[in-house]
């Protein structure tokens, strides 16, 4: 699987252009399938984890004006091609919002949505949210101890379900009968899942159907979480609260089991989600330590920002690509997907890539984070007043129209098609021919990135840089090398030290040029030029901070070495491998310049494990990147590859966007 979609997204892409259309619909069709197997080998481990004990909640609050926008995308275009109307009444009685797994919560209604419309061929789909007195199972303590119940009932004018299998459809891998799969496909796990899901928010899924008629799912969820007690011992204490017993033709689909444990509960950040208006500025908040999540949402309200708060960095990529903040703060020490990881992927998607990114943090190399894009940086512990003043900084400068480039260039004809090529309605550039001038200019106006040619008449350029970051009054500010001098090693490493990045005038220089400027100056692709955006799109198809760098693949599984190494190379990465710990160990010794590692964990012989573990008695080997790559997912694997020395870790099918953001991070020093 991890081979199929590497292999044929790569073909989809058509690279090469080689591919006429219906070659790439064939490979669009192979990675598409690749995908629904994934979403079903998902949905298996989403079962197996709620019926192990072993998946948590995570608690936090969702507007039902938010919900219903949900439902809405998700599902209209799906109506109007079916020719089905699409209801979805909230009822005024609700409360402003609920406190539930919003993520849980959503998969159960896209579940029971899904259904109805897969077996409504004419009619339509009715979503209903209202306060609800009675309906649910009157056992079940959770939902009678509640101060309030929301019920969300999803009716079609559907085939319906016959009595008799009314309670078989809930149950994994069944449905109606045997033709209903061939029929209207699916797995049968959907609606077993959105039982599970509803027992562990302490809910309950009633339906009623008749055949021909259609059918009414309802979700019955307390307005407040409570965490369900599963102990026979503790139900057979409490006092039973009077309910409407369930009529005859209501399925009841609480499910009980002996010897469970109450799910693990994460509290979720309540934010301004549900109150964004347009207009507002918009802080997203990246942390997952909740005391300090809140301190810097009350900060960014003092500011003047309305906050968002997500607590990883999947769901934080997402926010950020949903709303689009105005600004963003960023804690580098997040579960799941690193902070480092964050930044890179916000980076490099054009929709996200212009926010500002004030990192918040414990930081270990305070240049890395600039060099990936980063506005600024502030080091955990600080203290309020100086929280309040970063994020006030950081404000500014997202209201900031023009944003101000310094251009230090001596040669007068590339200095005034430099200023034409790079400039646009966004951007304010102030070119100079000397040192002394670039001096002058930095103490009189306030820059916010500069380029700086190596070989200028008057002045050293290390001087010369290091008068730009002290007189320009943030030590940060951005400075791009832009230098026709062939450096050697020893001359690269010495200009990194002070600069963000260096440009060798060449035939694609000013591409980078301009990639480079929209980076750090925070530009939006929207307001860029045509023929900028044109540049762009050339120079993006590879990475210039990957390009002739050199990984050792190991994985005893070649098909999975060849997708990999098929992706690399396209980046002009070169590609060494090996098929077993041991044999990867005396590759890597006898290969000279291998900048990083790619490391299987399930080998046959020495394993990932052991293997990482030799690797790092070695003492030339120590710090060399090692990037865990394994279909290791479950909880505490990332922990014991980093214990055993690996730098990072990605789990299979690997996503090639993920494995190229770590790549950069890792292997960009």
């Amino acid at each position: 699987l991890n081979s199929m979609l590497i292999l044929s997204k790569m073909l989809a892409d058509n690279a090469d252009t080689n591919l006429n259309e219906k070659q790439v619909e064939f490979a669009e069709t192979i990675h598409s399938s690749g995908a629904d197997l994934l979403a079903l080998i998902n949905e298996i481990l989403d079962l197996s984890k709620i019926e192990s004990g072993t998946m948590g909640v995570e608690i936090g609050e969702i507007g039902f004006g938010d919900l219903r926008g949900d439902i809405d995308r998700t599902f209209s275009e799906i109506a109007n091609d079916k020719g089905l109307d699409l209801v979805i009444e909230l009822n005024n009685r609700l409360p402003q919002t609920l406190q539930t797994d919003t993520k849980r919560l959503r998969q159960v209604l896209k579940n029971l949505l899904s259904n109805a419309f897969k077996f409504t061929q004419q009619g339509q789909v009715k979503v209903e949210i209202d306060v609800a007195d009675s309906g649910w199972s009157y056992d079940n303590n959770s939902l009678n101890r509640a101060s309030s119940v929301i019920a969300f009932r999803v009716r079609d004018t559907g085939i319906g379900i016959s009595e008799d299998k009314q309670q078989l459809i809930f149950e994994a891998f069944q449905q109606e009968d045997g033709t209903t799969s061939r029929k209207y496909g699916g797995t049968g796990l959907g609606l077993s899942i959105s039982r599970e899901i509803a027992r562990l928010l302490s809910g309950e899924i009633t339906l009623e159907s008749k055949p021909g008629e259609g059918s009414t799912f309802t979700f019955y969820l307390p307005e407040s979480y409570e965490s369900v007690s599963l102990n026979p011992q503790d139900e057979n204490t409490e006092n039973l609260l009077e309910n409407d017993q369930p009529t005859p033709s209501l399925i009841t689909l609480s499910r009980t089991t002996e010897q469970e444990t109450p799910p693990r509960v994460q509290i979720i950040v309540s934010d301004d989600r549900s109150r964004i208006d347009p207009g507002d500025s918009v802080l997203l908040i990246i942390e997952d330590d909740v005391t300090f999540a809140r301190i810097l949402m009350d900060v960014g309200h003092e500011v003047g920002f309305k906050c968002l708060v997500s607590q990883h960095g999947e769901d934080a990529l997402m926010t950020a690509r949903k709303y689009r903040p105005n600004a963003i703060t960023l804690d580098l020490t997040l579960p799941g997907v690193h902070g480092y990881a964050v930044l890179d992927r916000l980076k490099h998607d054009a929709s996200t890539r212009h926010i500002p990114v004030q990192i918040v943090s414990v930081i270990e190399d305070m240049r890395r984070v600039l060099r990936l894009g980063a506005f600024g940086y502030q080091t955990k512990p600080t203290s309020r007043d100086e929280l309040v003043a970063g994020i006030r900084l950081l404000k500014g400068f997202s209201e900031q129209p023009v944003k101000k480039l310094l251009l230090v260039e001596d040669d007068t004809k590339l200095r005034t098609s430099m200023t034409e090529l790079l400039g646009g309605t966004d951007v304010m550039i102030t070119s100079v021919g000397t040192g002394k001038e670039a001096l002058g200019a930095i103490t009189s106006e306030r820059f916010d990135c500069a380029i700086v040619d190596l070989m200028l008449p008057d002045v050293e350029w290390s001087e010369l840089i290091a008068n730009i970051k002290e007189l320009s009054g943030t030590p940060e500010i951005p400075v791009i090398v832009h230098t026709g001098k062939d450096l050697s090693k020893r001359e690269t490493s010495r200009i990194k030290k002070l600069a963000d990045t260096i440009i060798i005038k060449d035939a694609d220089s000013i591409e980078r040029l301009i990639d480079e400027t929209a980076l750090f100056l925070h530009r939006d692709v929207a307001d860029l030029t045509d023929a900028q955006k044109n540049m762009l799109k050339h120079v993006n198809v590879t990475d210039p901070r990957l390009e002739g760098k050199k990984v050792l693949i190991v994985d005893d599984d070649i098909r999975n070495i060849f997708a990999l190494t098929s992706a690399l190379e396209r980046q002009q990465m070169q590609v060494v491998y090996a098929e077993n710990g041991r044999d990867g160990i005396d590759m890597l010794q006898k290969t000279p310049g291998i900048d990083g590692v790619l490391m299987d964990i399930m080998m046959p012989g020495m394993d990932g494990f052991e293997a990482m573990q030799a690797i790092r008695k070695i003492g030339k080997f120590r710090s060399v990147p090692i990037i865990a790559v394994t279909a290791k997912a479950m909880k505490g694997d990332r922990q014991k590859c980093i214990e055993a020395g690996a730098s990072d870790y990605i789990t299979k099918p690997v996503e090639t966007e993920q494995l190229m953001s770590l790549l950069r991070i890792w292997l960009d020093n």
